[in-house]
């Protein structure tokens, strides 16, 4: 499902969690939201589910607005670290009776297969699981809905790391078997779920500060590492997202178009370019030197 978001605000009383933000998220497809705490991370799902309305701008998803509008909200499902289910006195099978009343591509073969990959009983209260069990419960949920907006907000917290990894290359194979379906996973967790993404939004103080395909946003991440006065002469007209020094050695972190002249201007200088990861460039974008601050 495609979603189109233009000069998005939500206000609480005297906070505003959303200033203007806009982006376009292109149907089907794994896509990563990410943000420091406090960013808007959840505030923006909770529009796009329609739990909320916004205070101005626009939200469309597959071009119609959402608020109150059940034939778009009958296919979006957001699952959020509260697992989104029934009161935790009632079974787990009561919460799978309920998402089939309410999800109209539920598929209850695929929650079966679910529950016994992360053992999971349908007839134990939820209440009575640990913390990572109730969180499977809640992506079960999600990954079952079959919707063709399913959105999780850090809903994989409480799960161990084999859990956590199971999730992940579910939420990869569901993907590839039903690749019109679009997903958006809110974490922090960068490092571990990176790989799966096709597409990252970062948010910083309720505006949008990166919406780019995963290898787009990669390939224009790189840190400059050498005798500093070279440094400072390669990277002097670049986007510095970051630096460092040690005596006369500096390494500048930069997020801009890597052409092949720097490359060769680099080499020859003597200073090395080395690519910077997911989690190490939200770092440096939504850091003291960077864009978001």
């Amino acid at each position: 499902m495609q979603i189109d978001v233009k000069n998005l605000r939500l206000e609480y009383a005297d906070t505003v969690a959303l200033d203007g933000l806009t982006l376009s998220l292109p149907s089907g497809g794994i896509h990563g939201l990410l943000g420091r705490n406090g960013s808007g991370k959840t505030s923006l799902l909770s529009i796009l589910a329609g739990f909320r309305k916004q205070t101005s701008g626009e939200v469309l998803v597959n071009g119609e607005p959402v608020f109150e509008n059940a034939r778009i909200v009958r296919d979006i499902a957001l699952i959020r670290e509260s697992g989104d289910t029934v009161e935790g006195s009632e079974k787990v099978s009561e919460a799978l009776r309920y998402a089939d009343y309410l999800r109209p591509n539920w598929d209850a073969d695929y929650a079966g297969v679910l529950l016994e990959k992360f053992e999971i009983s349908a007839k134990s209260k939820l209440d009575s699981l640990s913390r990572g069990k109730q969180s499977a419960v809640g992506v079960m949920l999600g990954l079952a809905s079959r919707a063709p907006l399913t959105m999780f907000d850090e809903t994989y917290l409480g799960m161990d790391a084999p859990s956590r990894y199971l999730f992940y290359d579910e939420i990869l194979q569901e993907y590839m078997s039903h690749p019109g379906r679009t997903f958006l996973l809110s974490t922090h967790l960068i490092d571990e779920v990176s790989r799966i993404f096709n597409r990252v939004t970062i948010i910083d103080r309720g505006r949008t500060l990166i919406n780019e395909d995963i290898g787009t946003l990669l390939a224009r991440g790189a840190a400059l590492t050498g005798p500093a006065e070279r440094v400072r002469e390669l990277t002097m007209a670049r986007r510095v997202i970051g630096e460092r020094a040690l005596g006369g050695t500096k390494s500048v972190m930069v997020y801009d178009d890597l052409d092949d002249a720097l490359r060769t201007r680099a080499r020859a200088s003597g200073v090395t370019l080395e690519p910077l990861d997911l989690q190490d460039l939200f770092v440096y974008l939504t850091g003291p030197t960077g864009d978001g601050r």
